[in-house]
């Protein structure tokens, strides 16, 4: 295990690379609070696991998404490979140890759902659990709803909002995306800690369905 100084040096850095690399970039679900959270996620994911790196941790989580295409975009699952090509290029021009840039690049490319690559070590499941905590949860509602508005999605279906007799469409519909994305996410976690956050997140975003699905029936 690296020791906390480590972590506690780089970050600052690491977060001067992302903003100089994100200069005309705004997408407020993909921002430096975003990965500060992940990073954040990942210590509290890993206070009970010595051995994991931290300075792995702290590496991936600022450049997992330095590359960031939009949902719909065609090339949207390659770029977490994207992401770890250009972060191994950014650590390899730094004094960053040279033997942990492997591990950051797999932890980069194995962390995004939809590149479908298992993580193979600590720290790629780590980061995995600590991205996709972002997903849900109370932070999960809002972002659900941000990339809908960026993909000009509507709130809901207008006769049958939750899909109680027709087929779920996320991309049409942003409460879709919960039953389609965000309560399956619940149980791909890969540690033990991140999967009771999951099911505390999960209970939020129930509540906010039931209390939804209340508003909208008034008056039936």
């Amino acid at each position: 295990m690296v020791d906390d100084n480590g972590p506690t040096e780089w970050q600052p850095r690491l977060r001067q690379f992302v903003t100089d690399e994100w200069q005309n970039q705004s997408d407020g679900s993909h921002d430096l609070g975003h990965l500060t959270r992940v990073w954040q996620n990942c210590q509290l994911i890993s206070r009970d696991k010595p051995d994991a790196n931290r300075l792995v941790l702290v590496a991936a989580s600022y450049l997992h998404d330095l590359v960031n295409l939009p949902k719909s975009h065609a090339e949207r699952h390659l770029a977490s490979r994207y992401s770890a090509q250009k972060a191994c290029a950014l650590l390899q021009s730094t004094a960053f140890p040279p033997h942990l840039i492997d591990p950051v690049s797999h932890a980069i490319e194995a962390h995004s759902f939809s590149a479908r690559i298992t993580p193979s070590t600590l720290e790629a499941k780590i980061l995995q659990d600590a991205d996709r905590l972002e997903a849900i949860g109370a932070l999960g509602i809002a972002r659900c709803f941000y990339v809908a508005g960026q993909m000009s999605s509507e709130l809901f279906h207008a006769t049958d909002a939750f899909a109680d007799d027709r087929s779920l469409n996320d991309r049409l519909y942003a409460i879709d995306h919960f039953k389609v994305k965000l309560f399956p996410i619940i149980e791909t976690m890969n540690t033990d800690s991140a999967r009771a956050i999951a099911r505390q997140r999960g209970q939020v975003m129930t509540s906010y369905l039931d209390a939804l699905r209340d508003e909208i029936s008034v008056g039936d």
